[in-house]
């Protein structure tokens, strides 16, 4: 077990990128575009990820936010495992507080067995919305009960996973299926693997978690800057090897976007800052134009807002963005990183993941994917 989960959780980095690089998709949807068009740019970036080498792709589960159709990322990956072959799939991540353990078991296992090999469980404690839409999804009126409650879930979910609760727990005769229990029943096949179980967070709490289990950990940069290396040093403080890893993992999210000039690389950045701030303000939205937020009168506070924003965002020309990414892999120490691009328009998103990949010099394997795919 720990020799294959070393095989799927490490990778080694192409091109002339220092760690591997993978991708973090929320499926945004922009102004004057559909739900439907952003899966096709979802699925489209999919097929680009595997195409030009980057480890990884993982949707991140969201809900009650117009301008983002990833509210059920073991959907959209049941989808992209039939439009790939290769890249590994995942969730960054599934909120465990809003589900049933069990039922992410099931999901998971279901993904396992329609890509093995592939499929990577990546887990958060937040609701991955507001408080009353997340009392919506776990029908309780206690929302923050679940966060609460995150490490006994996350006991719960990982024994369904290998199936060896003990006799005489309440959950002893349950089974997930598809699961190991089909390789131990009269005539069963059962594969080994299962998927890959990560620990996701913007703070010290999963870090910690992830470490004190040996499970490898991947902190939200993109919006959590200002906690990156004290979670990560805490991660690797906690670290205890385990049957999944012998040393620490460690993955962040990255907020980057490339275009052919600075200029058109910031002005698709500043539309990830004018939806955060509409976000923050309880308006959340779709994705503006370059040209809307171009014309957004900022006030002072929103002003100051966006520079902060923008200061931990990778933007510019594909050779700028590759040293952004550098020295932030220099400074954190992490193992991998995974991009994330918020901006306008599937056209200019798929391209910034393609000039990324030709400032690495990573492989370009066949033809280029399109937004319609």
């Amino acid at each position: 077990m720990a020799d294959q989960q070393h095989d799927i959780i490490r990778a080694e980095p192409l091109g002339s990128a220092p760690v591997p690089l993978s991708v973090l998709d929320l499926a945004t949807v922009g102004a004057g575009l559909t739900a439907a068009e952003a899966l096709r740019t979802t699925t489209a970036l999919a097929k680009l990820a595997e195409r030009r080498g980057f480890h990884r792709f993982w949707v991140a589960e969201h809900h009650s936010m117009p301008g983002v159709a990833s509210s059920s990322p073991a959907v959209i990956l049941g989808h992209l495992a039939a439009h790939t072959d290769r890249i590994r799939l995942g969730s960054g991540g599934v909120m465990l507080p809003n589900h049933a353990p069990l039922a992410i078991a099931e999901q998971f296992g279901t993904l396992e067995a329609l890509a093995p090999r592939r499929v990577d469980l990546g887990l958060g404690r937040a609701p991955g919305t507001d408080g009353a839409t997340a009392a919506a999804l776990r029908r309780a009126d206690r929302p923050n009960e679940g966060a609460d409650d995150f490490p006994q879930q996350l006991s719960e979910l990982i024994r369904f996973l290998d199936d060896d609760f003990p006799d005489g727990h309440r959950y002893a005769r349950i089974h997930a299926v598809p699961g190991p229990v089909q390789g131990t029943v009269p005539g069963g096949v059962q594969s080994a693997d299962r998927p890959s179980v990560w620990l996701l967070g913007s703070s010290g709490f999963s870090a910690r978690l992830a470490g004190t289990l040996g499970l490898p950990f991947s902190f939200a940069h993109h919006f959590s800057a200002a906690n990156t290396v004290p979670a990560l040093d805490l991660y690797r403080e906690h670290f205890r090897p385990s049957a999944v890893l012998d040393r620490p993992y460690a993955s962040i999210g990255v907020s980057a976007f490339a275009a052919e000039t600075e200029w058109e690389a910031r002005r698709q950045a500043l539309t990830g800052a004018l939806s955060m701030i509409r976000l923050r303000m309880g308006r959340p939205g779709l994705i503006p134009t370059p040209e809307e937020a171009e014309a957004y009168d900022f006030n002072a506070v929103e002003r100051d807002f966006v520079d902060s924003w923008l200061s931990n965002v990778q933007f510019g020309t594909p050779d700028a963005v590759r040293e952004g990414l550098n020295a932030l892999i220099k400074r954190t120490g992490v193992d991998e990183i995974k991009i994330t691009t918020t901006g306008h328009g599937p056209a200019a998103r798929l391209r910034s993941y393609e000039l990324i990949a030709d400032a690495y010099g990573l492989p370009a394997r066949c033809e280029p994917p399109t937004a319609a795919a």
